[in-house]
């Protein structure tokens, strides 16, 4: 029976109320499941990681709930190689690729089965089926993934048992999981760079998924240039909770901490305290993005006038990161070095602050010795995916050294931040911060900007704004 709680009401279950829980349900095995529609995509994933490790078992564990507070957990966000490799998203799971005699791998999944009703697992306990939903049965689990499901509850002893077969797991997610087996950090590190390396290029479900999530998201940000009035009358928290109202109707959950900054909390690069006054005269960075039911995120900022209008100064600076913008765009192509498009957005800024005298020139000098990065702090974009920083744990040489190619899907986001307190610049300069933030992928011809539904140029926002602002 599963541990009581303390302090509960109740000192313990009698018999006969055992029994009468146990009696009287339906049968309600799901039948005539269909695979899911990422099933042969992920089997293409499991078979390009499999022949990267011939003869060894690769164990890629899901993860487990993290307790928030005393009983209270956070949502389960499943480790995403787990999920690029199978399409599941179930907790306590894993996936193993068990090498054969004559080469590749079989390929099974853990999975943590439905509750038996012939005990009082399903209706006692915190993570009991009554508590918090139906699971999946390991036979529809089978037939959803197109993958053999085995009983989790039995993965530390099965995975001990095969001690003797060369094993790498993904370290960090499930500590049981990690303590069954014998193995090596680095070649586990590897195996963890493997999984990054092989989304860097999108297959083409995926790039379906990344067009519903900046689909959802363009309508998340007019949602928001439609309630800046409730804004202003309360906080930046309204735009929050208007985007993640859309990120919760069409999709599973934001991306990432949605950044609703206003006014001079434009210029902390990841303000997501959210908290502050919506002014008018100042500028709302708004960089969010919805994350599909199927886990893939999008990126997208827009620095927006919350008056409607930019000032002089406003319009000057948003000017120049949208010109950079433009340049950056320009050098995402395929066989481009990966650095170009974030070369050619900070060479333009760079050009700006010395033209505006806020940095010592020529350019090539202050570029080469990095002196625009006081300004704008980042790099000008990244991989994009099931991650907002996918691809994370990939191969220098093939991410931030290589080329791009067709499939990849990245950020273009230069911006430009003039802190509160920052003496070197005029003070009209202080405290605006402006960032201009697109998703695009690299086709065969260039690129497509898979969020052009929103306005960039200044004049664009200016214009969407007149039409959609309450």
């Amino acid at each position: 029976m599963a541990k009581g709680r303390k302090n509960g009401l109740y000192e313990g279950v009698s018999e006969e109320l055992s029994t009468l829980m146990r009696s009287g349900w339906a049968d309600t095995e799901r039948h005539g499941l269909e695979p899911d529609e990422q099933a042969p995509y992920a089997a293409r994933r499991r078979a390009a990681l499999s022949a990267r490790f011939p003869g060894e078992r690769l164990v890629i564990p899901s993860g487990n709930l993290k307790t928030r507070s005393n009983d209270d957990t956070y949502p389960f966000r499943p480790y995403t190689g787990y999920v690029h490799m199978t399409g599941d998203q179930a907790r306590d799971g894993a996936l193993v690729l068990e090498p054969r005699a004559d080469g590749g791998h079989d390929a099974y999944c853990y999975q943590l089965p439905r509750d038996s009703r012939d005990n009082d697992e399903f209706w006692i306990g915190y993570t009991a089926e009554l508590w918090m939903g139906r699971r999946r049965s390991l036979a529809e689990s089978e037939t959803v993934l197109g993958l053999s499901c085995r009983d989790v509850r039995t993965a530390v002893e099965d995975l001990a048992a095969g001690s003797g077969v060369p094993t790498r797991i993904v370290r960090g997610i499930d500590p049981a999981l990690e303590a069954a087996v014998t193995t090596d950090e680095e070649r586990d590190i590897e195996l963890e760079g493997a999984l990054s390396d092989l989304r860097l290029v999108k297959d083409a479900w995926e790039i379906g998924e990344m067009r519903k999530a900046v689909d959802s998201t363009v309508r998340g940000f007019t949602d928001c240039v439609g309630e800046l009035s409730r804004a202003v009358a309360s906080s930046e928290r309204w735009i929050e909770g208007t985007f993640f109202r859309r990120a919760r109707l069409e999709g599973n959950h934001v991306g990432y901490g949605s950044i609703c900054a206003a006014g001079e909390h434009a210029t902390i690069m990841h303000w997501t305290d959210n908290d502050g006054p919506v002014r008018p005269g100042e500028l709302l960075l708004l960089d969010a993005g919805v994350e599909t039911h199927s886990l893939y995120t999008a990126d997208v900022t827009r620095t927006l006038p919350i008056s409607g209008t930019f000032t002089p100064v406003q319009r000057q600076v948003y000017d120049a990161v949208y010109e950079a913008q433009e340049a950056g765009m320009a050098a995402v192509k395929p066989g481009a070095p990966y650095r170009d498009f974030h070369e050619a957005s900070q060479r333009h800024l760079a050009a700006r602050l010395v033209e505006w005298g806020f940095i010592e020139g020529p350019v090539d000098r202050a570029y080469e010795l990095g002196l625009q990065r006081r300004f704008t702090m980042a790099g000008t974009g990244h991989m994009l995916g099931l991650d907002v920083h996918d691809c994370a744990q990939a191969r220098t040489e093939e991410y931030v050294d290589g080329v791009l190619e067709p499939g990849m899907v990245l950020t273009v986001e230069p911006g430009l931040y003039f802190q509160p307190d920052d003496l070197t610049v005029p003070e009209e300069w202080r405290g605006i911060g402006v960032r201009i933030e697109d998703d695009l992928v690299v086709t065969e011809e260039g690129h497509e900007n898979l969020s052009d539904g929103l306005p960039r140029s200044s004049t664009e926002v200016e214009a969407w704004m007149a039409r959609f602002a309450g």
